[in-house]
């Protein structure tokens, strides 16, 4: 939000992101799209920016943005390239992990090396069977001396081919109590990534399967206690995920309203410019009128995060508005387009498509709804943001 909760410093990180994005982002564009896996330099250079720092402390290394900068540098990247918003949204969801449950060694160990750029961090949760449901994973660590022992698969790993450390929650024991977080190297051996598929969009990001095979991981890489590992998953998704996510869908929001209105002025119909006809007048207006509600709502709840106020509610609804209103208006964005927003030599179709690939992470719309139900009933469970809250409070920017 430029006027309400931006300082210099937030004005002066959207310039410097967007003009990074549209220098050394959008030339690579067509190589993605036609590679349709990774990109590995790309990311890279990305990483080396210091942008997977945003929430990460300066004691470690970190920018200190909060979730307000971290929002920006992710909707500016998505306006170009939803893949790289997207590598860089899910790089922050490993981070978080870190933040909120790390030993003091491990985060001297890791968050500097992610600050820096040197260590792309994943989460690794879901699994083919159970999908959304956290509580019926069955990949296993087996505690055995010093170790524990890793078993099972997880899929949409954001980060999956390209990931340093690895945030994995599996099954120490029954029930919600008998999940536990660790932290295993990529290289480390009984890891490996199963061969990329081809995917509907964001042709530049991994997000794929992770198989773990006898891996042997030691105690001192368990994130908390046994047992920890359900809130390790749900926290990083509440705090993170959608936040992250919604960033990532208004960026992507931004790109389909901008491409549609320079598409109205270019074509003329009865010789006026297309944005004259009544009907194409109308649906930019409304696409402008929800991109509006979709700014309002993503940086009111990551101010209220950032201020360390109870906020989850606001975070579930800024995640449901931005999603739904970003595939509003990437329809009616190839409506205005018709055969011309089939052609892939203007990117609106690959904003749909990419805008497609946010709905299910974090929680389908549906959940949303149903979670923000029980707000209005007042059976709401208790909020992450309240119990996590002086670990993501920041200090004013400047």
């Amino acid at each position: 939000m430029d006027g309400y909760f931006a300082s210099r410093l937030h004005h002066q990180l959207r310039q410097h992101v967007r003009n990074f994005a549209e220098s050394e982002v959008r030339p690579l564009i067509p190589a993605m799209e036609a590679a349709r896996s990774v990109h590995r330099g790309l990311s890279a250079l990305i990483a080396r920016q210091g942008w997977l720092g945003a929430t990460i402390s300066r004691d470690y290394g970190g920018m200190g943005v909060g979730h307000l900068g971290k929002t920006i540098i992710i909707e500016e990247l998505s306006r170009v390239s939803g893949a790289m918003g997207a590598m860089v949204q899910a790089s922050q969801l490993g981070a978080a992990k870190i933040v909120h449950f790390g030993s003091d060694d491990q985060k001297k160990t890791w968050l500097p090396a992610i600050a820096a750029g040197e260590c792309l961090p994943t989460i690794a949760v879901t699994e083919a069977e159970s999908g959304g449901h956290v509580l019926g994973m069955s990949a296993t660590a087996v505690r055995d001396g010093d170790d524990y022992v890793l078993n099972g698969r997880k899929v949409y790993v954001g980060n999956s081919h390209i990931g340093d450390l690895h945030g994995v929650v599996v099954r120490t024991g029954p029930g919600s109590k008998g999940l536990t977080a660790f932290l295993v190297e990529a290289d480390r051996p009984g890891v490996r990534a199963v061969d990329e598929k081809p995917t509907m969009g964001l042709h530049g990001f991994s997000f794929g399967e992770l198989v773990f095979e006898d891996c042997r991981v030691p105690a001192v890489n368990r994130l908390g206690d046994e047992g920890d590992g359900l809130a390790v998953a749900y926290s990083s998704s509440v705090l993170y995920g959608r936040a992250n996510l919604t960033a990532v869908s208004l960026g992507l929001h931004r790109a389909v309203l901008e491409e549609t209105t320079r598409f109205c002025e270019e074509r003329h119909r009865y010789g006026k410019p297309l944005h004259e006809l009544p009907s194409v007048k109308l649906k930019l207006g409304q696409m402008q009128s929800r991109l509006m509600t979709a700014r309002l709502a993503a940086y009111h709840a990551v101010h209220l995060l950032d201020a360390g106020q109870p906020c989850d509610a606001e975070l579930m609804n800024a995640k449901l508005v931005n999603v739904e209103s970003t595939l509003d208006s990437a329809r009616n964005a190839m409506e205005i387009h018709a055969a011309a927003g089939l052609c892939t030599d203007r990117p609106i179709e690959r904003y749909l498509r990419d805008a497609h690939h946010i709905f299910a992470p974090a929680g389908t719309s549906d959940i949303q709804l149903l979670r923000l139900a029980e707000v209005a009933l007042g059976t709401a469970k208790g909020q992450w943001s309240e119990r996590l809250a002086d670990a993501v409070r920041m200090e004013p920017a400047l």
